[in-house]
């Protein structure tokens, strides 16, 4: 049996515009004029839907009207849509502010029906907006359960109001419906004055109606819509279709330059990125963050933060720690007034690991998490990592890189040296000198606290002579009178022979 999650977002246009307006004095949503929504502190000072622009200053000369903005609200949907798709690709639009998702599939990668319904319910509240949830067996009984008001908040086309918003099986929807009152079908609202006339107020007496007389009297709409409720008909949805870039934008809400504030804002573009990669099973490698500044003659031009990651990488908290690591990084010139988040570089995302028992020490991909949080907060210079060069000399093929480039030199220096024969590869010690040492010559033999030993046959090096560099080299392992190993060399230049320390072993 399938389970849905319905999403109801009250008073939508309202919070579009200003999530913040629950709580930031009275305002008010004009549409043509008329009041469409209003908040709370609004409708205390006696701001009702439908009143003229007039009317409501007059009321309330110090509530804040606002005209409505379709083209931000679908802006909003879109996002939070992008931002429900991590947890299933399924996701419909199934009315103006009202989505439904198919999580079937998903409970047990999210820990249960609970758990699951409070990551929907925090990924929409740092989006901006409270939602109202609903689970059930069918989609449009989801969306029922979330559209009923809570107890106590009064009936919606009369009848008794439940308060129960999680049903899984399908004989226990059917009592929990027939309690909702019967305004919550859409189709039913051209006829809620004819029901109540008749004395319909819920959605089970509707169902004890005679069917045919129901349809003549009201539509076949009507009873469609109540058989798809119940799962007496199949339902059928249009998916949320992602497109084939990511690129979010978000407004702040109001001038800053505080990077807490700055972070807040990103975190939903965040969540909403995360969506599109998931559906799209993809994860990031590079990522860009714009932060745009006064428009204008006073024009600043956007300060980007880029975010480079050493392995691709789909996770929110781990994204969001780097960012915020950044940013308390950054010094801004200006205050922000709008972000741009842009996923500027992607792989496929990889599959889980069929290895069964963990990696001792933990997993390669926390240790590139690691060193992307090391380089986000102390800077790209300061975490270097070997990365070898193609070069036969110690010193030069010995080079240090920034960690986040290093992956790809690895890769690269890897190609090199996989065609090669495995009887020409010597072994070399892990401790270089910054510079040779150069070593006394006692009795034909280097000296190191002690006449050294040659144990291994020589490694002769010649190269150099395309830069200016040239160096001609004999390499030895040698053992001193403490057993310590040694890596020294011999240079060999015109008739004079020079000893030098390069390197120790372990």
């Amino acid at each position: 049996m399938r389970l849905w999650i319905g999403v109801t977002l009250p008073l939508l246009p309202l919070e579009i515009f200003q999530p913040q307006w629950c709580e930031d004095g009275p305002h008010a949503v004009l549409e043509q004029e008329r009041v469409l929504v209003m908040n709370g502190a609004a409708a205390r000072l006696g701001v009702r839907a439908g009143l003229r622009r007039g009317g409501a200053q007059a009321l309330a000369p110090e509530t804040v009207l606002h005209e409505r903005d379709p083209v931000r609200e679908q802006q909003a949907l879109q996002a939070l849509a992008f931002c429900l798709l991590q947890y299933t690709p399924e996701v419909a639009f199934t009315g103006a502010a009202q989505l439904v998702m198919d999580v079937t599939a998903s409970l047990r990668a999210f820990g249960g029906r609970l758990a699951l319904c409070r990551r929907v319910r925090a990924g929409l509240r740092l989006l901006g907006f409270t939602a109202r949830l609903g689970m059930a067996p069918t989609a449009l009984g989801a969306r029922l359960l979330a559209d009923a008001p809570p107890p106590g908040a009064g009936q919606v086309g009369g009848g008794q109001v439940s308060a129960r918003r999680r049903v899984v099986r399908l004989e226990r929807l059917t009592a929990v419906l027939d309690a909702l009152p019967v305004g919550l079908l859409a189709a039913a609202r051209p006829h809620h004055d004819w029901l109540q006339g008749i004395g319909c107020s819920t959605l089970g007496e509707l169902r004890r109606l005679p069917r045919a007389g129901l349809q003549r009297r009201s539509s076949k709409l009507l009873l469609d819509e109540l058989d798809r409720a119940y799962g007496q008909s199949p339902e059928l949805h249009d998916w949320v279709a992602v497109p084939p870039v990511f690129a979010a934008y978000a407004e702040l809400p109001y001038r800053t330059e505080h990077s807490d504030a700055i972070l807040l804002s990103a975190n939903g573009l965040l969540l909403q990125m995360i969506g599109w990669l998931v559906a799209q099973q993809l994860a990031v490698t590079r990522l860009q963050l714009s932060m745009e500044h006064e428009r204008g003659r006073t024009a600043v031009p956007p300060t980007l933060l880029e975010i480079v990651l050493s392995e691709p990488a789909w996770q929110e908290a781990h994204l969001l720690r780097l960012l915020k690591e950044r940013l308390e990084r950054m010094a801004l010139v200006a205050p922000v007034i709008a972000l741009r988040l842009h996923a500027v570089q992607l792989q496929p995302l990889a599959p889980p690991t069929a290895s069964l028992f963990p990696e001792p020490g933990g997993t390669p991909a926390d240790y590139h998490r690691l060193l992307e949080l090391l380089v986000a907060r102390l800077g790209e210079d300061a975490v270097l990592t070997p990365a070898p060069l193609a070069d036969h000399r110690p010193e030069i093929c010995n080079r240090w890189q920034p960690a986040t480039r290093a992956p790809a030199a690895r890769e690269r220096a890897g190609a090199g040296l996989a065609g090669t024969d495995s009887s020409l590869k010597t072994e070399r010690p892990f401790w270089l000198l910054a510079q040779p040492l150069a070593l006394l010559v006692r009795e034909h033999r280097p000296f190191y606290g002690s006449a050294l030993r040659l144990v291994s046959a020589p490694e002769r090096i010649e190269s150099g002579w395309w830069d200016g560099n040239f160096v001609a080299r004999d390499y030895f392992i040698a053992i001193g009178a403490e057993s310590a190993c040694y890596w020294v060399y011999r240079e060999r230049v015109g008739d004079q022979v020079r000893w030098f320390l390069h390197g120790l072993f372990a």
